[in-house]
C-alpha cells in the first residue's frame, strides 16, 4: 500500500510541475485590424430634415417677375388660372399701380426658375396681349399689398371732407381711421384729381361696400367705387 501511495503522489507532483506553453492572455488576443472604413457598428448620423429643407429651397430660390397689359379689371385669380401648373398663390402676386392708383402690372413671385420659364412660354403664346419680365427682389418688395382689403373712392370733388365720406360709407364696416384724402393734377390736366381710400377689415367686406356703394352719388357726383388687390 505504501508503495502505491508514494505511486500516485509522485504523479501528481510530475503533472503540477509540467511546464505549459498557454499564452498569456494578452498575447493571445488577436490584433486590432487597422482600417479607414467606419465599423458596421457605428452608422453616420443622418442629417437633419430642416437641414435638407433649407438646402432644398436654397437651391430653387424665388424668381420675380413683373406681368404688363392687365386692365383694372384683371384679378388674381385670373393671373393664377392664366399660368395654371405654375404654383402661384394669391399671396405670390401683387399689383403695382400708378400714383392715380391705376394698375400698370402685376408683380409675380414664382417658387423656382423653372416654374418662370413655364410662365414665360405660357405668355409668349399670347403675344402683344401680355408681356412678362424678370425683376430682382427689390422691384417685388417696394410694391405694398392690398390684398383686396382697400378700395379707392374716385370722383369726390375737392369740397368734399371726411365727414362727407363717412356718410357715402354709412352702412359698411371700415376703418374710419384709415381715409385717406389725396389731391394731384394728372400730366397733362390742370385741373386738380382726388382720390380717396379706405380700408375693410376683410376681403368680403370690401367687396361688399363695392357693390352697394359704386356709382352712388356723393355731393351730386357719380362715385366710382374700386377694390385694391
Amino acid at each position: 500500500m505504501n508503495i502505491l501511495r508514494n505511486a500516485i503522489k509522485l504523479h501528481v507532483s510530475v503533472r503540477t510541475v509540467k511546464p505549459t506553453h498557454v499564452l498569456p492572455s494578452f498575447l493571445r488576443e488577436p490584433p486590432k485590424r487597422f482600417s479607414t472604413e467606419p465599423d458596421q457598428q457605428q452608422q453616420q448620423p443622418l442629417p437633419d430634415a430642416s437641414v435638407n429643407q433649407f438646402l432644398d429651397s436654397a437651391s430653387k430660390g424665388f424668381v420675380y417677375g413683373k406681368l404688363f397689359g392687365i386692365t383694372k379689371y384683371t384679378m388674381k385669380s385670373d393671373i393664377i388660372s392664366l399660368l395654371e401648373g405654375c404654383n402661384l398663390t394669391p399671396d405670390d402676386i401683387k399689383v403695382s399701380y400708378s400714383r392715380s392708383l391705376f394698375p400698370v402690372a402685376m408683380m409675380l413671385r414664382f417658387p423656382s426658375p423653372s416654374a418662370f420659364s413655364n410662365a414665360a412660354r405660357t405668355i409668349r403664346r399670347f403675344d402683344r396681349l401680355y408681356r412678362l419680365d424678370r425683376v430682382d427682389t427689390s422691384d417685388w418688395d417696394i410694391v405694398m399689398p392690398y390684398n383686396g382689403k382697400t378700395v379707392v373712392l374716385q370722383g369726390l370733388p375737392r369740397s368734399a371732407a371726411l365727414e362727407d365720406v363717412e356718410r357715402f360709407l354709412s352702412g359698411c364696416q371700415y376703418d374710419s381711421s384709415s381715409i385717406q384724402m389725396v389731391t394731384f393734377t394728372r400730366p397733362g390736366f390742370t385741373n386738380l384729381f382726388r382720390l380717396t381710400t379706405v380700408q375693410f377689415p376683410s376681403h368680403i367686406q370690401a367687396m361688399n361696400a363695392c357693390i352697394s356703394k359704386n356709382r352712388k352719388i356723393c355731393l351730386n357726383n357719380q362715385i366710382s367705387v374700386r377694390v385694391l388687390y
